[in-house]
C-alpha cells in the first residue's frame, strides 16, 4: 500500500473498521481462532474506543496480553456455520513524534548496537527477541550481504536507517500476489518483488543483521483515492512496516514500501518478531467443505477535529 509523503502531521483521530469474513460450502462444526485486532497503546498513539463482534456468537471469546504486549483474542465456536464474520471497530488518536535522523548520526551502527547491548535500563529479553533471527526473518548469507551494502558497522546510524528505507523501495517492485505469507527473505531477494509484509521483513532482517533490535509492525495507514475519484468503502487494507531501536531505548518506525518514516497517518495494531506473531486472524476448523472464500474489508477514516 502506498501513501503520499509528508514532512510532519499534527495529531489526528481515526476510526478503523476491519471486517474479516470466511464462507464455506459445507458446515463448519467447530472453529478455534486467535485474533490480533485490538490496537495497542504506544508512544504517539492513544486508543479511545474499541470493539470486536463475532458471528456466529462464540462459545468462548477471551482476551489476554501476549509476550510482546499485544492484545490477543481467543475464540471458540461450536455452533455449525457456513459463514464466520469478525468485525473490529476502533477509534484512535495519533501524534507521532518527529525523528531527527541527523541527530542519530552521532552514533555509528556498531556504536549504537554496542550501546543498546550495554544499556542496563533496557530489557535484555526484549533485546534478544528483536535482535535474533525468527521464522520469517532469516539472517543467512543473502540477507547479511544485502545488509552490508546499507548498514555497515561504521556507517552513521541515521544515514543507515534512511538507506534501508530508501534502498528497499528502490530495489524491489510492489507486486500484489508475487509472494505468500510463507515467502522467505532469500526468495524475496532473488525475485525482487513483493508487498509491504515482505519489505518490512527485509528491513527487519537488515537491521538485525547489523546488530540492531528491530521489530515487525502491523497496522494501517490513511490512504486517499486518486484525484477526482470517490473513496470506496472497504478499499483500504492492513499495512506493515519496520521499527528499529536506537540508543536510549526509543524506536524509529520506517516504511520501506513508501520510502518514508512513519507519521501521524500510521496506526499500530501490534508488533512482534515477524508476521506470524501478529497475524490478524488464524485458527483451526473442522469441516467437510472442500474450499473456503475469504473477504477482508478495511476502512480507515479520519474523524473531524
Amino acid at each position: 500500500m502506498s501513501v503520499q509523503a509528508a514532512e510532519h502531521l499534527d495529531a489526528r483521530r481515526y476510526e478503523v473498521r476491519h471486517v474479516t469474513e470466511y464462507a464455506y460450502e459445507a458446515d463448519v462444526s467447530a472453529s478455534f481462532g486467535r485474533a490480533c485486532l485490538r490496537p495497542r497503546t504506544a508512544p504517539g498513539q492513544r486508543v479511545i474506543e474499541h470493539s470486536i463482534e463475532v458471528s456466529p456468537t462464540p462459545d468462548v471469546l477471551d482476551e489476554h496480553v501476549d509476550l510482546f504486549g499485544n492484545f490477543s483474542h481467543y475464540l471458540e465456536i461450536g455452533t455449525p456455520h457456513t459463514r464466520l464474520t469478525v468485525t473490529k471497530r476502533s477509534v484512535v488518536e495519533i501524534a507521532w513524534p518527529q525523528v531527527d535522523l541527523d541527530g542519530l548520526d552521532r552514533w555509528t551502527v556498531a556504536d549504537a548496537a554496542s550501546a543498546l547491548l550495554a544499556d542496563r535500563a533496557l530489557d535484555p529479553l526484549e533485546h534478544a527477541l528483536y535482535r535474533l533471527p525468527s521464522e520469517l526473518v532469516d539472517l543467512g548469507p543473502e540477507v547479511r550481504a544485502y545488509a552490508d551494502t546499507l548498514a555497515w558497522p561504521q556507517r552513521p546510524l541515521g544515514q543507515a536507517i534512511a538507506a534501508v528505507t530508501h534502498a528497499i523501495f528502490r530495489d524491489f517492485a510492489y507486486v500484489k500476489g508475487a509472494t505468500t505469507t510463507r515467502t522467505t527473505l532469500p526468495e524475496l531477494l532473488a525475485a525482487r518483488e513483493g508487498v509491504c509484509q515482505d519489505f518490512a521483513h527485509l528491513a527487519v532482517g537488515v537491521l538485525r543483521a547489523a546488530g540492531l533490535p528491530a521489530r515487525y509492525v502491523s497496522g494501517y495507514i490513511e490512504t486517499a483515492p486518486p484525484p477526482g475519484q470517490p473513496r470506496l468503502e472497504g478499499s483500504d487494507a492492513t499495512h506493515a512496516w519496520a521499527s528499529v531501536q536506537v540508543p536510549g531505548g526509543a524506536w524509529v518506525d520506517l516504511d520501506p514500501t513508501n520510502d518514508q518514516l512513519a507519521d501521524s497517518r500510521y496506526l499500530i495494531t501490534a508488533w512482534g518478531r515477524d508476521f506470524r506473531d501478529v497475524t490478524p486472524l488464524k485458527g483451526v476448523i473442522f469441516t467437510e467443505s472442500p474450499t473456503s472464500r475469504l473477504r477482508v474489508a478495511v476502512d480507515v477514516v479520519r474523524l473531524a477535529d
